[in-house]
């Protein structure tokens, strides 16, 4: 066992490059939205590191992917009338268009029927066996194909027909028996615990995730199987000298992290441990138990920092195929745009409690924000009806300091000058929604300033003087629009494009530490195709079919509590 001595002081690496992760996603059903919200969470993450943090072409790494074996995968093909390599093709095929068209910056997209993840999981489990952490014995349990995982008595309930199911999903469960390889999780479990409440307690966020694991952690951990008779799930990875055996699906799955990283090549130790890994809170048992543990049987160290999230709601209910609200996200993005359905979904959601999908507020949100807000201000900076020029004009000196004697100019000044800090605070605890409040408190003083000063008046002047005093609005404004461009690349990154590219300004100067006032000593063109940053939506009426209230609307203490 590996003492909580050897653990801090054999697993403490200075980790320099980011390696984000997203959970790899089960293909048996079509993506939906709660896939979605966990690749954009990690995209945001990844897409902020390398603005940040990483200097070097290749030091900022983002894995997503697909989990393509196991019991219901081979069910779910049956039904589809195909076979499941077919299947599986089809499925990760649509995973990946899902990703693309919502800019999801991926460096590897990994399938567990890859080759290098085949030899991966059987390298890991032979190093588990080397550790004496692997035995053979008859097993009996109640397992749940759908959760592809054995329960315990405590971790079930019956359904009002009397049946045995799953206490978290609901999902029925059977009795099997059956011979199989057992890990030994108890021999782990006190560096299990010391891991969790590692990194000063920030190692599992939100805070209450970190809760509920030491919960657990309370009661004695049994030993787990991570195999199963090939008789009875022929679609996976034999396990290594046993070929009657399969690997269980879920350490299967978990050893995707290791293959990204090129396990077990040596040279994997360059990148290893991933530095966030994020995840929906259905699978923090399995990320924040068993994955250390399998970790630290092959003397490998655990993830830096697990970043769990909640869930999505549909009108205040469980999505799910049964009430026909299941959300697809390619659908909504024909209404909305992917850009749109993304700033939406970072924010509205909060890692700490369930987010409620709406129509109504998604078509109030993006309407009032990213084009009346946002895109309207451009618009008006650009114009021909104030910018005939079509320049990022210079400031005259003499205007902008009468200028900073208005009050709506004060205002505007004093949030330029916080947004980076109060912004940077906000993307190190992965409060998104923080972070576009930030941003949309200093678009809306932009447009106060913009609506005191009154340009379009001074258009209309031949006084050299006021001139210059509209250049002086219109260049400080659009140094609110680029240090808006710069800060939100993580949360809308092809909209931001189009407001960088708009004000010329060069991909290398786009990184966080440009974040300073920039007030221009001379005009600059601005590039001379016409920017619509995003036009307002008017739907069919019978699309907004949802509430019209949702947990952001009705402005509830969680909503506005920082993740801890």
């Amino acid at each position: 066992m590996v003492t909580r001595w050897i653990f801090s002081r054999r697993f403490s690496s200075q980790v320099q490059s980011s390696f984000v992760t997203t959970p790899i996603f089960y293909v048996n059903a079509a993506p939906h939205i709660g896939h979605l919200y966990s690749s954009v969470i990690a995209d945001a993450i990844h897409r902020f590191n390398q603005i940040a943090d990483c200097n070097e072409p290749g030091q900022c790494f983002l894995s997503t992917g697909t989990d393509e074996h196991g019991l219901k995968i081979q069910q779910a093909a049956i039904k589809h009338s195909t076979s499941t390599e077919d299947y599986c093709n089809a499925i990760a095929s649509k995973y990946r268009k899902l990703f693309d068209r919502f800019k999801i910056d991926y460096t590897r997209f990994i399938r567990t029927t890859d080759t290098d993840h085949r030899q991966a999981v059987q390298a890991f489990w032979q190093s588990l066996a080397a550790s004496d952490s692997i035995y053979s014995a008859s097993y009996s349990g109640w397992y749940c194909v759908p959760d592809e995982t054995f329960l315990t008595d405590s971790q079930l309930k019956e359904n009002e027909r009397g049946e045995k199911c799953s206490l978290e999903s609901g999902h029925p469960v059977e009795w099997t028996e059956e011979q199989n390889y057992m890990f030994r999780l108890g021999r782990y479990q006190n560096d299990v615990r010391h891991w969790v409440k590692g990194l000063e307690g920030r190692r599992i966020q939100p805070e209450k995730f970190s809760r509920i694991l030491l919960q657990y952690l309370e009661e004695p951990l049994p030993d787990i199987s991570i195999s199963r008779p090939m008789n009875r799930v022929s679609w996976g990875i034999p396990v290594p000298a046993d070929p009657s055996q399969s690997v269980y699906v879920w350490l299967d799955a978990l050893v995707n992290y290791l293959t990204v990283a090129g396990y077990p090549k040596q040279n994997f130790r360059a990148r290893w441990p991933p530095t966030v890994q994020v995840l929906g809170k259905d699978i923090l048992k399995f990320h924040g138990i068993y994955w250390p543990a399998f970790l630290i049987a092959a003397n490998l160290e655990p993830p830096r920092q697990l970043l769990v999230h909640s869930h999505w709601t549909v009108d205040n209910q469980k999505m799910s195929k049964s009430k026909q609200n299941v959300v697809d996200p390619n659908e909504r993005a024909e209404l909305y745009t992917y850009e749109g359905l993304r700033y939406f979904l970072l924010r509205e959601g909060v890692a700490h409690s369930d987010g409620n999908y709406s129509d109504t507020k998604i078509l109030r949100v993006l309407n009032s924000e990213l084009a009346d807000t946002l895109g309207n201000l451009l618009s008006r900076c650009c114009g021909k009806a104030l910018n005939a020029a079509s320049v990022f004009p210079a400031i005259d000196k003499e205007a902008f300091e009468s200028l900073k004697e208005v009050d709506a100019t004060k205002r505007m000044l004093e949030a330029l000058e916080e947004m980076p800090d109060k912004t940077l605070n906000h993307y190190r605890n992965f409060n998104f929604y923080l972070v576009i409040d930030v941003v949309v408190h200093l678009l809306h003083t932009a447009n106060n300033f913009f609506e005191t000063t009154t340009p379009w008046k001074l258009k209309k002047s031949d006084n050299p003087a006021d001139r210059a005093k509209l250049n002086t609005i219109l260049s400080i404004t659009m140094e609110v629009l680029r240090q808006t461009g710069i800060v939100t690349q993580p949360i809308v990154p092809g909209l931001s494009a189009q407001l960088l590219d708009k004000l010329k300004i060069s991909p290398s100067a786009r990184r966080w530490y440009d974040l300073k006032v920039c007030l221009r000593s001379e005009d600059k063109p601005l590039l001379a195709d016409e920017c619509i940053l995003f036009r307002r939506i008017v739907p069919p009426a019978q699309t907004v079919v949802n509430s019209e209230t949702s947990r952001s609307e009705k402005k509830s203490p969680k909503k506005r509590k920082q993740s801890n």
